[in-house]
C-alpha cells in the first residue's frame, strides 16, 4: 500500500513569506543598534530573543503547522478559544502576570515573557470559522449568525479591555467581520456591527482620556510637539530625511536619539529612513502581495473552514501591519501595535509565524489553477 503523498505548499506564499522574514530581520537588526548605543546588554538580549524565540521556535511552529491538517484545528477550536480568554485573564494573577506602560498584558514565565493576546487572536479566528462552518447556511439568520458572532465578540472585547488592548481588539473584530462577510451575513447585519462598533469607539473616547488623546494628537500632532505628538513628530522627520534611496543600511540618525521604540512602534520609520522611499515602497508591496495571494487561495481552497480561516489571518496580518504603517505616516491615529515580521516582539513573531504554518497547510489543499 503506497503512502498518500502530501501536496506542495503554495510556492509564491512561501517565497512572500521567506522574503518578509529575511527583509524584516535585517531591518530589525540595523533598528536595534539605536539601542546598542545606550546598553549593550539589553541590546544583545533583545537580539537573541528575537532569534532563539521568535524566528527559532516560531520556525520550528510554522514547519509544524504546515503539515498538521487544518480540520483538526477545527475538532478543537472551542478548547483552544477557551484556554485562550483563561490565559489573556491570567496577566491578573499576582505574581504571574504584569503590567508594563499602564497595560496588563504579559505573562511572566520565567526565562521569557509571554503575550496571551496574540495567542487569542488564532484561537478567535479558529472558533470563528469552525462556528460559521457549522451553521452553513443559517449564518444568515440572527439566531445562528449575529448573536453567536456578537457572543463572541463580546467575551472577547471584555478580555482585551481589561488589558487595554484597544487596537489588538479592532484587529480581531476586523478580521472576524471579514470572515462573517464571506460565511453569508446579510449586509444589514454588517451594519449592524458597524453601528455598534462606532458606538463602542465613542464611548471609550469617552471614558479612557488615552484613547481621545491619540485622537487628538491625530488630528493635531504640531500642538504638542514635545509630548503626545513627539513620536510622530520624529517618524515624519525620520520617513522624509529616507528620501527616495535612503541613507543606507544601518544610517538611520533618528533611532538613536530621536524616535520612541525604534525596534517597535516605529520601526517603519527607520526602515524608511534608511532605504527611503523605494523600500517603503517595497515593505508595503510584501504585505500587498501577501494579502493577494492569501485571498486567492481562499478563493481555491476545497473546504469552507480552511477558506475561512485564510480570510481571518490574511485579515488580521494586514489591517495590523497597515495599522502600524499609516500610524507612522500619520494617517491614522497612533497605533502601538507592532510591524508583523518586523518589530520587536518575539511572541508576536513566535504567532505570526505559526499563523503562517496554518496559511502554508490550508495553500496545500487548494483546487490548481484553471489554465488559460
Amino acid at each position: 500500500m503506497t503512502k498518500k503523498k502530501i501536496p506542495a505548499i503554495d510556492k509564491v506564499l512561501f517565497w512572500n513569506v521567506l522574503i518578509l522574514v529575511v527583509f524584516g530581520f535585517t531591518i530589525f537588526v540595523s533598528a536595534s543598534l539605536g539601542l546598542a548605543a545606550k546598553d549593550h546588554i539589553k541590546h544583545t538580549s533583545i537580539i537573541m530573543k528575537q532569534i532563539i524565540f521568535g524566528l527559532g521556535m516560531g520556525g520550528v511552529a510554522c514547519f509544524a503547522f504546515s503539515f498538521i491538517h487544518h480540520r483538526y484545528l477545527k475538532q478543537y477550536a472551542l478548547w483552544v478559544f477557551i484556554a485562550a480568554l483563561a490565559l489573556s485573564l491570567a496577566v491578573f494573577i499576582p505574581g504571574i502576570g504584569f503590567t508594563s506602560g499602564g497595560a496588563t498584558r504579559w505573562l511572566n514565565l520565567g526565562l521569557f515573557s509571554f503575550q496571551p493576546s496574540e495567542f487569542l487572536k488564532i484561537a478567535f479566528i479558529l472558533f470563528t470559522a469552525t462556528w460559521f462552518t457549522n451553521v452553513k447556511n443559517k449564518v444568515k439568520e440572527v439566531k445562528y449568525g449575529l448573536m453567536p458572532f456578537g457572543i463572541i465578540c463580546a467575551a472577547t472585547t471584555f478580555v482585551m479591555l481589561l488589558q487595554r488592548d484597544t487596537d489588538t481588539l479592532l484587529v480581531m473584530i476586523a478580521a472576524g467581520t471579514a470572515m462573517y462577510i464571506v460565511a453569508g451575513a446579510k449586509w444589514k447585519h454588517i451594519g449592524i456591527i458597524i453601528l455598534v462598533g462606532i458606538i463602542g469607539l465613542s464611548g471609550l473616547v469617552m471614558a479612557r482620556p488615552y484613547v481621545k488623546d491619540r485622537i487628538m494628537t491625530f488630528m493635531n500632532p504640531a500642538a504638542d510637539p514635545l509630548n503626545s505628538g513627539y513620536q510622530i513628530q520624529q517618524s515624519l522627520i525620520a520617513i522624509g530625511s529616507g528620501g527616495i534611496a535612503g541613507r543606507g543600511f544601518g544610517q538611520s540618525v533618528q533611532k538613536f536619539s530621536f524616535l520612541p521604540e525604534p525596534t517597535s512602534d516605529s520601526i517603519f520609520a527607520v526602515a524608511a529612513e534608511e532605504f527611503g522611499l523605494l523600500g517603503g515602497l517595497v515593505i508595503i508591496g510584501l504585505f500587498l502581495g501577501l494579502m493577494w495571494r492569501g485571498l486567492l487561495i481562499a478563493s481555491r481552497v476545497t473546504n469552507p473552514f480552511g477558506g475561512l480561516v485564510m480570510i481571518g489571518i490574511i485579515t488580521m496580518i494586514t489591517i495590523q501591519s497597515y495599522m502600524n504603517i499609516g500610524a507612522m505616516l500619520g494617517v491614522i491615529p497612533l497605533s502601538g501595535l507592532p510591524l508583523l515580521f518586523i518589530s520587536h516582539g518575539g511572541t508576536a513573531l513566535f504567532f505570526t509565524l505559526l499563523s503562517v504554518g496554518i496559511m502554508f497547510n490550508i495553500s496545500r489543499y487548494q483546487k490548481p489553477a484553471k489554465k488559460s
